[in-house]
């Protein structure tokens, strides 16, 4: 592992660790608020929808600039994000602002991988990154639980008691924002060192009609491509069952278990430990060409998920979780890097990871719009874990027939 992928590592960890910390202390700060509860999951929505509007602009930027750059400003987005929740303004807004960060973070962070290593090692590299950032959100969903838990509560009461200025830092949900406002400056630090690669796509124009043509060009490319379509298509419905899974979670520990907030977060990162289990065999045993044969995985995730109503003992719960985590693992890993090989072939790697995020957040939002809507008509939370295990099965069961009948040839 050379010196540069190590410093980009140890950077995508710090700001992945406060970007999943960071979700559960705005969902404290809304409950502060008593703001309404479908504004739990409209806290992704506001994240995600920079993803979608900036997603013309964003693959082109991190082309046109040394990608070590961009996730530096990145972060310093993100941080500016944290000091505008701390200053008060509404955590819906707020975390939008930490989303344009993640917006232009992710083309550069993803980017850079096919810039820095051959094809032959992109799963390689992607089981690293993926793994590491799966030990993130487990770590960041523990983080997070314990600064909003009881015992933080608590701890900062009493220093509220002894410190007689707090610059408004009142809360513990507030303080929970200031470190990971830390953790997001010591993210920016680690991009300092990311050593300045060759400009794979130098900025042509700056027209914003141009940009526009110029990105739907590449996404009517990208979907027309065999091989670029299945593996879109598939981690377009990872990310938004993903998502969705991780707020349905919350709701169904506290419905199943009577698990606290601190609780709940701890399920979610099981999922983590399977997914980081699943990554590291998949990047192991599934070379690039080889990819598309793990699509049966999905289908086995979706039956998992259904399974999850079932369930009554947190025990069982547990194994669970795992096991749709490692299906998950299994076939996220092979299909990101084929993707990220075939956009890289055809438009640059920033432009394809810019197109591979404004389908996938396009997905994120739709289904946390369906699980809102649902949780509003007051739908019960096992009835919904079964419609969105059956919607997986169908999927992916529909998409491994079609590519089965495509025949399509390995890259």
């Amino acid at each position: 592992m050379s010196k540069a992928f190590f410093v980009i590592l140890a950077a995508q960890f710090f700001s992945s660790l406060a970007d999943n910390a960071l979700l559960f202390a705005a969902i404290e700060l809304l409950k502060d608020l008593s703001a309404p509860d479908w504004q739990t999951p409209a806290l992704q929505q506001f994240f995600v929808v920079s993803f979608i509007v900036l997603a013309p602009f964003v693959g082109t930027y991190a082309d046109a600039m040394p990608k070590g750059k961009v996730m530096f400003i990145s972060n310093a987005i993100k941080v500016a994000g944290c000091l505008a929740m701390l200053l008060g303004l509404h955590p819906l807004f707020a975390y939008g602002i930490v989303g344009i960060g993640a917006a232009l973070y992710s083309p550069a962070k993803y980017g850079i991988l096919t810039e820095c290593m051959p094809a032959n090692r992109l799963v390689w590299a992607n089981g690293w990154m993926e793994g590491l950032t799966v030990t993130s959100v487990i770590l960041g969903a523990i983080v997070g639980g314990l600064l909003v838990g009881e015992y933080f509560r608590q701890l900062m009461a009493g220093l509220l008691d002894t410190v007689p200025f707090n610059a408004g830092i009142d809360t513990a949900p507030k303080l929970a924002v200031l470190i990971i406002l830390l953790l997001y400056a010591l993210a920016a630090a680690f991009n300092l060192f990311i050593p300045k690669l060759p400009i794979e796509h130098r900025l042509e124009s700056r027209s914003l009609s141009t940009l526009c043509v110029d990105f739907w060009h590449s996404f009517i490319v990208l979907w027309q491509d065999p091989l670029g379509h299945v593996s879109l298509a598939v981690t377009s419905l990872f990310w938004g069952v993903g998502t969705t899974l991780r707020f349905l979670i919350l709701s169904w520990a506290a419905l199943a278990f009577n698990f606290s907030l601190e609780q709940a977060t701890q399920l979610t990162a099981v999922v983590a430990v399977g997914l980081a289990i699943g990554s590291v065999i998949a990047a192991k045993y599934v070379p690039l060409q080889n990819a598309v044969k793990v699509l049966p995985l999905g289908v086995a995730m979706g039956a998992m998920i259904v399974c999850m109503s079932w369930v009554s003992d947190w025990r069982i719960a547990l194994v669970v979780l795992v096991v749709i985590g490692i299906l998950a693992g299994g076939f996220l890993i092979p299909m990101n890097a084929l993707l990220q090989h075939r956009g890289h072939q055809m438009m640059g790697s920033g432009h394809s990871i810019a197109l591979q995020n404004f389908n996938e957040n396009v997905a994120i939002l739709l289904l946390l719009g369906v699980y809102a809507i649902l949780v509003e008509l007051a739908v019960p939370v096992r009835t919904i874990l079964v419609l969105f295990g059956l919607a997986v099965c169908f999927f992916m069961a529909w998409l491994t027939k079609k590519h089965l009948q495509d025949a399509v040839p390995a890259p």
